[in-house]
């Protein structure tokens, strides 16, 4: 399924139903009262989150969505049935702005949340309600009211405690795969990942959520490449991990990379560059001898941040790196 994070729709609720104009009409009572019922409600438009989905795709398909109109009431004094509410399904981590006025409606963040988008109409009084001492006879009804009507935006930010940020194949993707159950797309060539894989690490008795996002490359925030589309699924995030590969690139190349990419951050916008971030030295069972020298200049450049080693591909360094993860993480709670 293809991964859509936006869309924009349109939700109608439903009218109310008109009520009705009736007398009471039986044998031996010929001019009975007035007995018209009430109009049934309009149909509500509600957005539910559902765990199972990852993709807000379907709203691409479909963008209007229209809930039912409340009955007309009846004669006898028979109130209108209400309408069926139309629910939409959506990811866990949609956030719901109006699109007029780009407010923040509401950012649902739990399973099964729900939020009453547009509310139907009520329904039209019937002449029954309109009897007095002095008027016995009302031929007075009113309509239905009409339902709600917005355009919304949806816009998917994905749920994760940790994000993984790197030039493409720096091994994020391999991490992810060896550190959960995630199974992402590896291949040797840029831009592997085309869209956000979340994977559950399990650390102690708990457990987190990582999220990979496609490689940043500098001009990202200017459009080049894949990755700054995909920069605010990491927003939500408690720690960025920085991934680079010590065995492709000499210590100078891989520090100006560190400072290329968090450059690209800052330009995305303040909040994402400030949040706390570890270096993760990626590769280190390939060059050992090279790995050292790199890793310590890497501790020179940025002293006041934490720095791991390790291998993705054999294991090593994995085990320190989730419990120092888990650790962070759960202090947050």
């Amino acid at each position: 399924m293809r991964f859509i994070d936006e869309a924009s729709i349109e939700v109608t609720a439903g009218n109310g139903g008109n009520g009705c104009l009736s007398f009471r009409r039986e044998k031996f009572i010929p001019k009975g009262g007035p007995d018209g019922g009430d109009g049934g409600s309009g149909g509500d438009i509600i957005i539910e989150t559902d765990e199972s989905l990852t993709t807000l795709q379907d709203f691409r398909l479909q963008k209007k969505y229209k809930a039912k109109n409340g009955s007309q009431g009846l004669g006898k004094n028979k109130h209108g049935k209400d309408a069926e509410n139309t629910i939409l399904k959506v990811p866990v981590g949609t956030l719901i702005i109006d699109e007029e006025t780009n407010e923040l409606i509401a950012d649902l963040i739990e399973n099964t949340q729900t939020i009453v988008l547009a509310k139907g109409g009520k329904g039209g009084f019937g002449n029954a309600r309109f009897k007095t001492s002095t008027n016995r006879a009302p031929r007075k009804t009113t309509d239905g009211d009409e339902g709600e009507k917005f355009n919304i935006k949806l816009e998917l930010k994905v749920l994760a405690d940790v994000g993984l940020l790197g030039m493409p194949n720096v091994g994020k993707s391999t991490l992810i795969s060896k550190i959960s159950s995630a199974k992402p797309k590896v291949a040797d060539y840029p831009f592997t990942t085309l869209s956000p894989n979340l994977g559950v690490v399990q650390s102690g008795f708990n457990s987190f959520v990582v999220a990979d996002v496609p490689g940043l490359i500098p001009g990202a925030s200017e459009g080049i490449g894949l990755g700054i589309q995909f920069l605010k699924h990491l927003s939500r995030v408690k720690v960025l991990l920085h991934i680079v590969d010590v065995s492709s690139f000499e210590a100078r190349n891989i520090v100006k990379n560190i400072n290329d990419i968090n450059k690209e951050l800052e330009l995305f916008g303040s909040e994402l560059a400030q949040k706390e971030q570890w270096i993760v030295i990626n590769k280190n069972d390939l060059d050992p001898s090279k790995e050292e020298m790199i890793r310590k200049e890497i501790k020179e450049e940025f002293k006041k941040q934490k720095i791991f080693s390790i291998s993705a591909i054999t294991g090593k360094g994995l085990e320190n790196l989730i419990s120092e993860i888990g650790t962070k993480v759960f202090s947050l709670d």
